[in-house]
């Protein structure tokens, strides 16, 4: 039986009435109901279409013919929890360890991110017997409790205070482009960090950070800052945990992984992966070494997880793993984000409100400001450029401490034309609200 279809407003007045109000909606003050989606592409109600500048949960695309025939076709014939045994399960681990360095040998499926997070907390603890976990400025992994205390992006708006180390952003932070050595200098802030953990007399389980910082503004890591990060972590006796629930599976194009970017010498000890695994199924994993396995096993007791490596779950993974392949979409993200970055940096020097362009692959981000100089940000003005393109159909939201950093993280079938369409549409903002009078070089104020 088809269900019911609501009228946008029936279905808003009904939201509001049954879901809890701290779960947001996108655009708040006039939400988009979507109602279908193919690709890159989502479609609302009146079959108006939205290019999907946000949505990198849905890796390989919107409902893929491939993803949706593997999950019907496992669906059919099996669905059962892991303490059967099945051939998926094994097959996907196999094919996930191909992926990352040999010494990431072990594999425990989950259903989020947080809950993959919150694994590898348990891991760290278990193994090193240590308790306290550095993370960085800005950090977010995951909505648990045992997360939200180790994500400044949501405690720093509770009670209570604690202590992480600076986030390692050469445009913002307090080492810059300018900086001879800034991965060195950054790696040395952990390092204060770590001493000041054992002033108090207590130990470092683990450092904890995005391969790529998302919430905190699609920060690049400078080269050589985690290689570092890891030498000081483990001679205190921690462990280094890689998040890559946001950049995994090929996103940054020439890597399958982000922490890959620092170098083949450099490999985390447990590694988390998440939103794009399942292509929008609950899908995610915690891959870490035999060694840190064996400390959590153990401890005698079982870890069991109800829908974790599921056959149909793994059926997915597995399915997105070979349209990866097929398709060639590290390739697309290499050359489609390389073509994006273009764009933006060229609208750079036309338009001083954009302080800074960067990212790789398809993880970029547009940082703006109102001043040049002090880098003041320009929060107002990006929420009114992300409304501006939605009136234009093209779906991107903000991100950073300020919220002024234009983001985008499209599914990974984005083409070079929509990256065109998203470059000429943000000029054409910028241009239009120029206020008059306003000098054509300088400081750009928009007229919002």
């Amino acid at each position: 039986m088809a269900l019911e279809m609501f009228r946008k407003k029936e279905t808003l007045a009904m939201r509001k009435k049954l879901i809890g109000q701290s779960c947001r909606l996108f655009y708040s003050d006039d939400p988009v109901k979507i109602v279908r989606a193919r690709g890159q592409y989502l479609y609302d109600e009146n079959g108006k279409r939205y290019l999907d500048c946000i949505s990198n949960v849905q890796h390989v695309g919107h409902c893929h013919p491939s993803i949706t025939q593997a999950a019907t076709t496992q669906m059919k014939l099996l669905n059962a929890n892991s303490r059967f045994l099945h051939d998926n399960i094994v097959q996907y681990a196999d094919r996930l360890a191909a992926t990352l360095p040999d010494k990431l040998s072990v594999f425990y499926f989950v259903n989020s991110g947080s809950e993959a997070n919150d694994l590898a907390l348990r891991l760290a603890h278990q193994y090193t017997q240590h308790e306290d976990v550095i993370v960085l400025e800005h950090a977010y992994h995951g909505h648990l409790t045992s997360l939200i205390d180790i994500s400044p992006y949501k405690f720093q708006k509770l009670t209570g205070q604690k202590e992480w180390a600076p986030i390692p952003d050469t445009y913002r932070g307090i080492f810059r482009e300018d900086h001879p050595n800034p991965a060195q200098a950054y790696a040395d802030t952990v390092k204060d960090v770590i001493d000041k953990v054992h002033q108090k007399g207590r130990k470092v389980s683990a450092f904890f950070a995005e391969s790529l910082p998302s919430v905190a503004g699609q920060i690049l890591l400078p080269k050589g800052y985690s290689t570092k990060v890891a030498e000081y972590v483990r001679s205190a006796g921690g462990v280094f945990v890689a998040d890559e629930v946001q950049t995994g599976f090929g996103r940054v194009g020439s890597h399958f992984w982000a922490f890959q970017l620092q170098g083949d010498d450099f490999s985390p000890d447990i590694v988390t992966m998440g939103k794009p695994m399942g292509n929008g199924h609950p899908l995610s994993c915690v891959a870490t070494t035999a060694e840190i396995a064996g400390a959590f096993t153990a401890n005698g007791v079982e870890y069991f997880n109800t829908f974790g490596g599921n056959p149909v779950s793994c059926a997915i993974g597995l399915a997105v793993l070979d349209v990866i392949e097929k398709e060639d979409l590290r390739g697309n993200s290499s050359r489609v984000g390389g073509h994006l970055l273009d764009r933006l940096t060229q609208l750079q020097t036309k338009h001083p409100i954009i302080g800074d362009v960067r990212g790789v692959g398809l993880f970029v981000g547009l940082e703006m400001v109102t001043d040049k100089e002090q880098r003041t940000p320009a929060t107002d003005a990006a929420a009114q450029v992300v409304r501006r393109l939605k009136e234009d159909y093209i779906c991107v939201s903000t991100d950073g401490p300020w919220e002024n950093i234009v983001k985008f993280k499209p599914p990974m079938c984005f083409s070079m034309e929509d990256a065109d369409l998203v470059a000429d549409r943000i000029h054409h903002i910028l241009t239009v609200n120029r206020p008059a009078g306003s000098p054509q070089t300088g400081p750009l104020w928009l007229s919002w």
